[in-house]
C-alpha cells in the first residue's frame, strides 16, 4: 500500500516515520479558523475530516489514481489544546504564547487530537478522537522565555510541547501517550489503517 500523510507537521512525520511507514506528504489548503465547533472533540474531527476532503480533492485534479494501483492511505490529523475549558489553537504571537505557557504553569492541560485515515481506492473513511491529559510542575520565567526565543511553541496547539528538553522536566504526569500529545496517537493511527485496508 501506498500511505499519503496529509500534514505539515514534523512531529507527525517522525511518528509515522518511527512506526515504520514509508509514506509521501501532501497539506491541505483549508481555512482552520472558519471551521467552529463547540465541543474540542468535535472540532478536531472536523478539521481533519476537511484537511482529508481538501488533499482528495487535490488528488482528483492531479488525477493520477490508476484504478491497478494498491490501494493508497490518507492520513489526516488534527490537535487542540483545551486549557480551563477553552480550546487553545496555535497561538497568535509570542505574547499569546507566554500567556498560554504561564498559564500551564502548575496547572494542567489536555490535548484532543483526531485521526482520519481513508482508503483512496474504496473510499471507507473512518475517524476517532483521543484525550491526554499533562500536569505540570512549576515553569519558571527564564525556561518560558528560552521557549519563546526559539520560536518551536509559536507553531504548536497551545504552545504546548511536551517533548521538548526544556519542558521535559516540568511535565509532572502525563495521562495517555506522548505521541498522542504531539498529534499522531500511534495506536490508534495503527488500529485506522488496518480497518481501511
Amino acid at each position: 500500500m501506498q500511505i499519503i500523510l496529509g500534514s505539515s507537521s514534523i512531529a507527525r512525520r517522525n511518528i509515522l516515520a518511527e512506526m515504520g511507514y514509508e509514506f509521501s506528504l501532501m497539506s491541505a489548503d483549508i481555512d482552520e479558523k472558519g471551521i467552529r465547533k463547540e465541543k474540542p472533540e468535535e472540532l478536531v474531527m472536523a478539521l481533519a475530516e476537511a484537511k482529508a476532503d481538501s488533499i482528495v480533492s487535490k488528488l482528483q485534479t492531479m488525477n493520477n489514481q490508476d484504478k491497478d494501483e494498491k490501494p493508497t492511505i490518507l492520513i489526516a490529523a488534527d490537535t487542540v489544546v483545551v486549557y480551563e475549558g477553552v480550546v487553545r489553537e496555535k497561538p497568535a504571537n509570542e505574547k499569546e504564547a507566554r500567556e498560554f505557557i504561564k498559564g500551564y504553569s502548575g496547572g494542567h492541560a489536555a490535548t484532543v487530537g483526531s485521526v482520519i485515515v481513508t482508503n483512496l481506492k474504496t473510499g471507507f473513511r473512518k475517524g476517532e478522537w483521543d484525550r491526554v491529559e499533562i500536569y505540570f510542575h512549576e515553569i519558571p520565567d527564564e525556561i518560558i522565555e528560552k521557549l519563546i526565543e526559539e520560536g518551536a511553541v509559536l507553531h504548536v496547539a497551545g504552545g504546548l510541547i511536551i517533548e521538548h528538553p526544556l519542558i521535559m522536566p516540568y511535565v509532572k504526569e502525563v495521562v495517555g501517550t506522548t505521541d498522542s500529545v504531539m498529534g499522531l496517537p500511534k495506536a490508534l493511527t495503527e488500529k485506522l489503517i488496518k480497518e481501511a485496508l
